[in-house]
């Protein structure tokens, strides 16, 4: 992880913003534009809401699962690869404008027409991929359109501004999806939410977002930068044509909050509420020196003989093909590993 003489300082910037809904192409273009907006006010680090490409499956709340179902089908259609060309286009404007990327998609499965995951991507300033991670557990309603990842994601990154982590919506109120990342050396994480006017009543979505983010930040002593989208006049319309009261039910204040919190859990400076715009903090990790020798959970400040986590990283697949031609055993040799620690692949319909 990050050597010890070695704190980097950074200016963070979490983009609240809508999607082009249901537009992977208009989506990503604007995100490049966003990327380059926010380089150019010096950011080294941009985050983006959950799915923001190309958005966010609210039908899911207003109406019945049947009559979602074609609007699942065209989010299916909208939806990208993970190394398609439409996040080509976000990797080059990171390329080009030298700047860490984390931004949310709706992943299309290789292997199934009918599977999507909420995934969070994580791009480096030369314009490659470091990784991404799957939504663990979508959330309540969100069960209808996503299929859960699996710990194969949970993993920090080793960058230039320190060590990134990122998790989706509601899995960052997961305590031990958080301590998988802060145990891993995550100073910075990266919280990607979506505006959700449609919560119960008495539900302050903004405040409930930035209570998560204080949260985190205070018990792992980490900077996070929270980013969320918002529910664009567009997004409206088209949820109208299933129902006409929609308006109402997605026109709800304080239903977005975007700011980055520091690793004493004070926000730093102001923060973002409904409004679309671009928050940025300066973040400094030296800053998380002196809350860890409070309170290091992942150090000092635990006892790991009576905690022990075990986080399954081996990924899951549908299928492990075993393929070649058959040998005579060999008595003499020792045994095989079991089937989940076999190397797992599966075979991709768009390459047949």
């Amino acid at each position: 992880m990050l050597p010890l003489d070695d704190f980097p300082r950074f200016t963070a910037a979490a983009v609240q913003a809508s999607p082009v809904f249901l537009d992977a192409k208009r989506t990503v273009d604007k995100a490049a534009r966003l990327i380059a907006e926010a380089a150019g006010n010096g950011a080294s680090l941009v985050v983006f809401p959950e799915v923001f490409i190309p958005g966010y499956p609210y039908w899911n709340w207003i109406t019945d699962p049947v009559t979602g179902g074609a609007w699942f089908e065209k989010l299916v259609r909208a939806s990208v690869f993970a190394d398609g060309p439409e996040v080509a286009v976000v990797q080059a404007a990171a390329r080009a404008n030298k700047c860490h990327v984390v931004i949310g998609l709706n992943e299309r499965s290789p292997v199934s027409l009918g599977a999507l995951y909420n995934t969070l991507l994580f791009i480096g300033p030369n314009g490659a991929i470091l990784g991404k991670h799957r939504k663990l557990v979508p959330t309540w309603a969100e069960k209808l359109t996503w299929t859960g990842g699996d710990g194969s994601s949970l993993k920090v990154y080793d960058t230039e501004i320190g060590p990134l982590g990122g998790l989706a919506c509601g899995e960052n109120t997961n305590t031990l999806a958080r301590f998988t990342l802060l145990a891993q050396g995550e100073l910075v994480h990266a919280a990607s939410y979506i505006s959700l006017p449609v919560a119960p009543p008495n539900y302050d979505m903004a405040e409930a977002i930035k209570l998560r983010g204080m949260s985190h930040s205070f018990e792992g002593k980490v900077f996070t930068v929270i980013a969320t989208s918002t529910v664009s006049d567009e997004i409206i319309t088209e949820m109208e044509k299933i129902r006409p009261d929609a308006r109402a039910m997605l026109e709800r204040k304080s239903s977005a909050y975007s700011g980055i919190i520091g690793p004493d859990g004070r926000a730093i400076g102001e923060g973002l509420i409904d409004d679309e715009g671009i928050v940025y903090a300066e973040i400094d990790l030296g800053k998380c020196i002196q809350p860890k020798q409070m309170h290091d959970i992942t150090g000092h400040y635990n006892r790991f003989d009576v905690f022990d986590l075990r986080v399954n990283q081996v990924p899951q697949t549908a299928v492990t093909l075993k393929t070649g031609p058959a040998a005579e055993p060999d008595l003499t040799a020792e045994p095989m590993p079991s089937d989940s620690e076999q190397p797992q692949s599966n075979q991709d319909w768009r390459k047949s």
